[in-house]
C-alpha cells in the first residue's frame, strides 16, 4: 500500500512504484498486440489480399470489442478504490456486474459480426475485400464473448496489483495464437489450410484459452472474493454504478477507435496496396502505443487508490511521473520510426512479394506520420487514465468525441482527398484529432478534476 499522506512519496519513489506495477502491464499489452502482429505477419506471408481483408476485418472487430470494453475499464478504478477502503464485498460486486454487462454487450454485438458483409459494402469497400473480411468475422466474431470477459477479469486483477499474472496469461495466449495461426493459415501439422479463416479460428481458440487461464488463477489464488459463487444473482445497485461509469468510457473508446476505423476505410478507398501499408504501419504504431496504454492503466489504478483515500498530493505527483515516462518513451519511438522505417515495414512481407516496392513507398511515409502522433496519442491516453482513476468519465467522453469526430475525421478526409495528400493526409488528420484530445483532456485533469479530489465524496 502507498505511504500515508503525512509521509508523501518522493518522485523517485513514484517512479519505482509505477514501473513495478506498470512493467508487467506493459508486457501484457505487448504480448496482446503480439497476437495481432502474428496475424498480420503470417497473413502477409500468405497473400496481400488476405492481409488487406484481415486489416479491415480486425478493425471492424476491434471497434465493437473496444466499445464493449468500457465496463471492464470501469471495474479497474472501482476495484482499486475499494481496495483502498478494504471493502472486499464491493470488489466482488463490481467485478461480477462488470462481467454481466460485458456478456450483455457481446450478445448485442454478435449480429453485427455474423452479417458484416452488407455493412462493409455500405461503407464503400470493394466486393472482394468485403467478402473476405466477412468470412473472417463470421468465425472471429464469436471470440468477442471470451475476449470481453477476459478484459473484465484482467482489470480486476490489475486493480489488485496482481499484474504479473496478467502478463503471463497473455504470454500463454500469444504462444497459442502463433501455433494455431501457423497450423490453420498454412495447413501445417496436418491441419486444413484455411487462409484468412484459419487466422480467425486461431483468434477464437486464443481467447478461450485466455479465459480458462484467468478463471483458474482466480479460483486458486483469490478464492476469498468468490467471484463466481451465485453468479446468476443480479445486483441492481452495483450494475447501475458500473454502467454509469462504464458507458462514457465505452463511448470515449469508440470515438478514438472510430477515428482509426474511419482512417482504415479511407485507406481502403485508395486501394489494396495503401490499405496493406496502412495495416503494417498501424500495427507498428500499435506496438509502441501498448507502452503508453500500460502506463495509463497504472495511472488509473494509482489514481483510483489515491481517490479512495482522498489523497490529492499523492495523485498529482504520480500523474507528473507517469506523464514524464510517457513523453520519454515517445521520444525514443520517434527516433526508431524515423530512423529505420524500411527494415520495420519489411518484417511484415515476404522477400519475393511482387507489391513489396509499392507497399514500402507508401508505408515509409505513414510510419513517419506515426512517429508524430505517438507524442499526442500518449499524452491523451495518460490523461484519460488519470481521469478514469478519479471516476471522471462523462465530460472526457464529450471532449474525446469532439476531438476525434468533429476535428480528426474531417481533417483526415480534407487532407487526404480534398487537398490530395492521400494516405499521408489521412494520417495527418489522426495527428490533429489526437492532439486536440491531448490538450483538452489534460486541461480537464490538471485544471479542474484534480483540484476537486479532496472535496468530492465517494460515490455510493
Amino acid at each position: 500500500m502507498d505511504t500515508a499522506v503525512k509521509h508523501p512519496m518522493t518522485y523517485p519513489g513514484h517512479t519505482r512504484a509505477i514501473l513495478t506495477l506498470g512493467l508487467p502491464l506493459i508486457g501484457g499489452h505487448l504480448a496482446q498486440i503480439a497476437i495481432g502482429v502474428t496475424d498480420t505477419v503470417m497473413l502477409g506471408w500468405y497473400s496481400v489480399e488476405a492481409l488487406a481483408a484481415a486489416t479491415l476485418a480486425s478493425t471492424y472487430f476491434f471497434v465493437l470489442f473496444i466499445f464493449g470494453s468500457g465496463f471492464a475499464f470501469a471495474v479497474m478504478p472501482m476495484v482499486a478504490s475499494f481496495v483502498a477502503e478494504d471493502d472486499e464485498v464491493s470488489i466482488r460486486r463490481a467485478t461480477r456486474m462488470g462481467l454481466w454487462l460485458s456478456l450483455g454487450f457481446a450478445a448485442l454485438a454478435m449480429p453485427a459480426m455474423l452479417f458484416a458483409e452488407p455493412i462493409l459494402r455500405a461503407v464503400g469497400q470493394g466486393d472482394a475485400l468485403a467478402q473476405n473480411a466477412a468470412r473472417y468475422l463470421g468465425v472471429a466474431g464469436w471470440g468477442i464473448i471470451p475476449a470481453l470477459l477476459v478484459m473484465v477479469l484482467k482489470s480486476y486483477l490489475a486493480a489488485l496489483e496482481r499484474t504479473q499474472v496478467v502478463f503471463w496469461i497473455t504470454i500463454l495466449a500469444a504462444i497459442v495464437n502463433a501455433l494455431a495461426n501457423y497450423a490453420f493459415i498454412f495447413g501445417s501439422w496436418g491441419a486444413p489450410e484455411l487462409g484468412i479463416v484459419g487466422a480467425a479460428l486461431a483468434s477464437v481458440i486464443t481467447q478461450i484459452v485466455s479465459l480458462v487461464g484467468v478463471v483458474i488463477y482466480i479460483l486458486l489464488v483469490v478464492p476469498q472474493h468468490q467471484l463466481f459463487v451465485r453468479f446468476w444473482r443480479a445486483d441492481r445497485q452495483m450494475i447501475a454504478r458500473v454502467f454509469k461509469l462504464g458507458w462514457p468510457i465505452s463511448l470515449t473508446s469508440l470515438s478514438e477507435v472510430g477515428l482509426f476505423a474511419a482512417s482504415a476505410m479511407m485507406m481502403g478507398w485508395l486501394g489494396t496496396i495503401p490499405l496493406a501499408a496502412h495495416g503494417i504501419a498501424l500495427q507498428l504504431a500499435s506496438i509502441t502505443f501498448m507502452v503508453h496504454l500500460g502506463l495509463s492503466n497504472v495511472a488509473t489504478i494509482r489514481a483510483g487508490n489515491a481517490f479512495g483515500r482522498r489523497d490529492r498530493p499523492h495523485m498529482a505527483r504520480g500523474g507528473v511521473v507517469v506523464m514524464a515516462l510517457s513523453l520519454v518513451f515517445s521520444a525514443l519511438t520517434t527516433v526508431i520510426f524515423v530512423g529505420w522505417p524500411e527494415p520495420l515495414i519489411s518484417l511484415f512481407m515476404q522477400e519475393g512479394e511482387v507489391a513489396r516496392a509499392e507497399i514500402l513507398a507508401v508505408g515509409v511515409g505513414l510510419l513517419i506520420m506515426a512517429a508524430l502522433f505517438q507524442l499526442v496519442d500518449g499524452a491523451q491516453v495518460i490523461a484519460l487514465g488519470l481521469l478514469r482513476g478519479v471516476q471522471d468519465t462523462a465530460v472526457p467522453m464529450w471532449m474525446a468525441a469532439f476531438s476525434y469526430w468533429v476535428v480528426g475525421i474531417p481533417c483526415s478526409y480534407t487532407l487526404g482527398f480534398v487537398l490530395g495528400f492521400g494516405g499521408i493526409g489521412v494520417w495527418g488528420g489522426l495527428v490533429i484529432g489526437l492532439g486536440v484530445a491531448a490538450i483538452l483532456l489534460n486541461l480537464r485533469f490538471w485544471g479542474v478534476t484534480l483540484r476537486g479530489v479532496a472535496r468530492v465524496p465517494h460515490p455510493t
